[in-house]
């Protein structure tokens, strides 16, 4: 492939990647704005890493790694990991992507998600080469603080519900929630002071 034409494929991808900030966050307005989104220098990087990861150049594909974490504000791409086009990532704060999950086209993950492995203790017992993290299918959604573990398939359009826990496979379409929050105690009168609410236990 020419020169140019890597230049044009390029370009055609830098602003696909700024169609779907724009179009993804309603705070952004129009793709002037889109280029500031904290996740993309990870984005980007992560498009220079991943090939020379393939090629056996994995210091230097870490290093990009983490370049791209510095300057996205945490969000940490294993350049060994396979995204689709149209990712979108919200706030990217504290994402983590783990070495061999596959991302499918137009995934939305939010922040402090985790596509990752169960940990060290059982992937000790694998087999070489058996994989470690899961396979997001096109379309999938990832909520706020959720964690999904483990060589776990989940189908195209699926979506799980922030802080959600999933270490099996969810069906394409399916949804996952997590329990919601409970209160424990009392609520305060409006007469109630800071101080006495402060004192307050929890049952």
């Amino acid at each position: 492939m020419s020169g140019a034409r890597r230049l044009r494929r390029t370009w055609r991808r830098l602003r696909a990647d700024l169609r779907v900030v724009a179009e993804r966050d309603p705070a952004v307005r129009g793709l002037g704005e889109a280029v500031l989104a904290p996740y993309l220098p990870a984005l980007w990087l992560h498009r220079l890493a991943h090939p020379l990861h393939l090629r056996g150049h994995r210091v230097a594909a870490r290093a990009l790694s983490l370049l791209g974490r510095a300057l996205s504000g945490g969000c940490d791409i294993h350049p060994g990991a396979r995204i689709g086009r149209g990712l979108f990532i919200d706030h990217a704060a504290a994402v983590v992507i783990g070495e061999d999950a596959v991302l499918g086209a137009d995934v939305t993950l939010f922040h402090q998600v985790t596509i990752g492995a169960v940990g060290w203790w059982r992937d000790r017992h694998r087999r070489r080469g058996e994989r470690r993290h899961p396979t997001l299918g096109d379309g999938v959604v990832v909520g706020v603080g959720a964690s999904v573990l483990g060589p776990v398939h989940i189908g195209d359009g699926a979506f799980i519900g922030a802080h959600c826990l999933v270490a099996r496979d969810v069906p394409a379409g399916g949804r996952v929630a997590a329990p919601p929050a409970a209160v424990v105690a009392g609520t305060a009168s409006p007469t109630t002071s800071r101080t006495e609410m402060h004192r307050r236990e929890p049952a």
